[in-house]
């Protein structure tokens, strides 16, 4: 299927660039819905960061458009974004979807500079199973390798919201009833839910992207996940930081993100432009 581009002006009173989309790009040479993804470009974009947003939904449901206001957020900051769709459990397993993410950044690395975007600029981020796929990602290399990519090829991993960074340790945690939607994607067996958490792939030795965690601050198991997992990187030699989301609940942290005056929005456009900088050598936050 050809990608479908939206020549729109699109605009908000909030944000305000216009920028153009670039709708159902095949990703993985396949006609499913589920394996195509789309592209929002500034106006006259050339060489501009790049973050591709993977959506939640515990793993069954959810839907690359449903991306609020971020597309216009991260154009305003000089970004091109790209959301992407993927398999759902049980039509596949955790690693097909794991796969269909690492097929999509490829793509992305190989095609983006087409829209205005760099290859040597990608950051991966994502909501809820999209956080725990972006970090699953970003730290088990098999999936970028089997692409012929590696993890230097992300130059950051922004996680938001999840407590699947230690599968095993949270379904000993939670009630049986909760721990229902996490074994239907990440298995009955502890060595499953082992192999899909991305705290199992965090050693020293191995070159990480930074990672910036957000999370709600009132969610217990969220919080505890992400301060163990932001410690194990940092212990083992790689970036991290924490950040908590006050007065968010699960559903609001991913909605606000790109909203004005938000507080999570504004660590990662933070996070996002000292890493540019660090990147391009500039020395400097880069700017839009």
């Amino acid at each position: 299927m050809k990608p479908i581009l939206l020549a729109l002006v699109m605009t908000s009173a909030a944000w305000g660039a216009e920028f153009d989309v670039h709708r159902n790009i095949n990703y993985a040479q396949s006609d499913s819905p589920r394996q195509m993804l789309d592209v929002y470009s500034p106006k006259d974009a050339q060489d501009l960061p790049v973050v591709v947003w993977i959506h939640g939904g515990g793993w069954r449901i959810g839907n690359k458009w449903l991306v609020q206001q971020k597309p216009q957020a991260f154009v305003d900051q000089g970004y091109v974004f790209v959301s992407i769709n993927y398999r759902f459990v049980p039509t596949v397993e955790m690693d097909g979807i794991a796969t269909d993410v690492a097929t999509a950044v490829k793509w992305v690395h190989d095609h983006i500079a087409e829209y205005g975007g760099s290859p040597k600029l990608i950051f991966v981020a994502g909501h809820s199973a999209g956080a725990h796929l972006s970090a699953l990602v970003c730290t088990d290399e098999s999936y970028l390798k089997k692409q012929g990519l590696s993890l230097t090829d992300i130059q950051g991993c922004i996680p938001v919201d999840t407590a699947t960074y230690d599968t095993v340790k949270l379904i000993k945690w939670i009630s049986a009833e909760r721990a229902e939607t996490y074994t239907n994607a990440f298995g009955k067996d502890a060595a499953s839910q082992k192999k899909y958490s991305p705290m199992t792939y965090v050693a020293k030795g191995k070159q990480y992207p930074p990672f910036l965690l957000l999370h709600v601050a009132s969610r217990p198991d969220a919080t505890a996940q992400c301060n163990a997992f932001a410690q194990a990187v940092i212990e083992a030699g790689g970036q991290a930081e924490a950040v908590p989301g006050k007065g968010k609940t699960h559903a609001t942290i991913n909605k606000e993100l790109g909203t004005p005056g938000d507080e999570p929005t504004q660590a990662v456009f933070a996070f996002l432009k000292k890493r540019v900088a660090e990147v391009r050598g500039t020395g400097q936050p880069a700017m839009p």
